[in-house]
């Protein structure tokens, strides 16, 4: 059986059956690299990667007790993590039958592209410019520290950050770097997913640089760049107790809908 083809047979359908993927971009890039541990059965997977698990079965076969099979065969010694993307009732049915404990939400956010933005200021002394190879150190530094508390975005090292740098996706125009006399003090990585959908991936400030509206005025320029791709829609995803960042984005045009949340729970060993 061809593991790969299965887990994105499933997985397909379930996203267009939910309107959210149960593989997340880690997942995915664990599952074409080979380095996940995968189980398929009964018309659903379990996909294991460094203690992150996603689950999913077939819409065709729910109900049917799948789910709970799969759960029960993964094996793993330590703290292991779980996305439900979308918040999907089944996945809280399963995770309040076997103990885990919701422990965080993450809100996907939208804003429609053709609406006016406000002007952008840069302020003197700032360049905003494109991502050039020689950035690479200095993007990891500033991300590590902006993200020291991040579990996921905080981990990033140059081999990661190269990995994600070889997804067909990546334009280096649409990673934007600010820096002043004393270097890089932050970034605005944006995707273009398709024609019509572009993503505020990443924005990250050094903390050094915090509290001087960096991040608003990095976020400016990405979706001005986003905008002049001709994107109908630009989405982000933001934590949802993060209230100085969901100030910001709403502030920017950005809505959330309870369908676009997506709800980590946590099994301890």
């Amino acid at each position: 059986m061809d593991e790969v083809a299965e887990v994105t047979r499933i997985a397909e359908a379930a996203a267009a059956s939910d309107g959210a993927s149960p593989l997340d971009e880690a997942a995915r890039m664990a599952l074409a690299d080979g380095v996940a541990t995968v189980v398929v059965d009964g018309d659903g997977f379990a996909l294991l990667h460094d203690g992150d698990l996603s689950l999913a079965v077939h819409p065709g076969s729910r109900g049917r007790g799948v789910g709970a099979a799969l759960l029960q065969r993964v094996s793993y010694d330590g703290e292991l993590v779980a996305w439900s993307h979308g918040n999907h009732p089944a996945a809280a049915r399963l995770a309040a039958s076997y103990g885990w404990e919701r422990v965080r939400d993450l809100w996907v956010m939208r804003r429609d592209a053709t609406l006016p933005l406000p002007p952008l200021t840069v302020p003197e002394g700032l360049t905003i410019r494109s991502y050039v190879d020689s950035d690479a150190d200095a993007i990891v530094a500033v991300n590590a520290a902006a993200f020291a508390s991040h579990p996921e975005q905080g981990a990033m090292d140059r081999a990661n950050l190269a990995r994600r740098m070889s997804e067909p996706w990546f334009d280096p125009a649409g990673l934007l770097v600010a820096e002043d006399e004393s270097g890089l003090l932050g970034f605005h990585w944006t995707k273009q997913h398709d024609d019509s959908l572009g993503e505020v991936y990443v924005v990250g400030v050094s903390p050094q640089a915090q509290g001087r509206g960096l991040g608003r005025v990095l976020t400016l320029a990405g979706l001005r760049h986003l905008a002049g791709l001709g994107v109908g829609e630009v989405l982000l995803y933001v934590e949802a107790d993060n209230a100085p960042a969901l100030a910001v984005y709403s502030r920017l045009g950005f809505a959330h809908a309870d369908a676009d949340t997506h709800v980590q729970y946590r099994r301890h060993p």
